[in-house]
């Protein structure tokens, strides 16, 4: 990734178990006024049936399964995996052109991406997100009920190897309660990327 060292770009990786509330202060980070000149956000490609509204190119790139591993034999995924039966990847050619546009990008991806991606831009910034048990973990699954029984049940034992590897991440962020996470990766951001806290 050349293109990285050529710019004032950084990749920015959010990443921890499913249910730990990354997507949301992902979300919120593109929704802040002070951030949405410089981060700008890296839409993943999925194998999944798109959900309720979900558009091709909004919220997801939407591939079949034969696409993706075309892509996938042919280098076009900075990293992918296959989470839960789908295949998530994020396509390279879009993570160099918002580099080479001199913006950061935002990942919002799994742990195991979040690895890949370490390996090949060693100097990204990576950021788990996890919440303060896995009690809490199991409870805020089963409250959203988007998942049967034996989903969350996988997903906390997912959970439990993906804590493991907190410790390969620069920060560790514990989303306790909402605004206080929000705030600690507003200030983690400022220090990691001084140009953000000149603007």
């Amino acid at each position: 990734m050349s293109a990285e060292k050529r710019t004032q770009g950084r990749v920015i990786v959010l990443s921890g178990p499913s249910g730990a509330g990354k997507t949301t202060l992902h979300d919120l980070l593109l929704k802040a006024p002070e951030f949405r000149r410089s981060i700008v956000r890296s839409i993943s490609a999925t194998t999944r049936a798109a959900r309720g509204k979900e558009k091709h190119g909004r919220e997801y790139l939407f591939f079949s399964k034969k696409m993706f591993e075309h892509k996938i034999r042919s280098g076009q995924f900075l990293e992918w995996a296959n989470v839960f039966g789908n295949y998530y990847g994020t396509p390279l050619k879009n993570v160099r052109d918002i580099l080479r546009s001199g913006k950061n990008v935002l990942l919002c991806i799994d742990v195991q991406g979040g690895q890949e991606v370490k390996k090949k831009i060693p100097q990204a910034l990576l950021i788990f997100v996890k919440t303060p048990s896995l009690k809490e973990l199991q409870e805020r699954l089963i409250r959203r009920g988007t998942d049967a029984k034996e989903s969350v049940a996988l997903r906390l034992k997912t959970a439990a190897k993906e804590l493991t590897k907190a410790k390969h991440y620069q920060h560790v962020l514990v989303n306790d309660t909402l605004t206080r996470a929000y705030g600690e990766l507003e200030a983690i951001l400022k220090k990691e990327l001084p140009s953000l806290s000149r603007r």
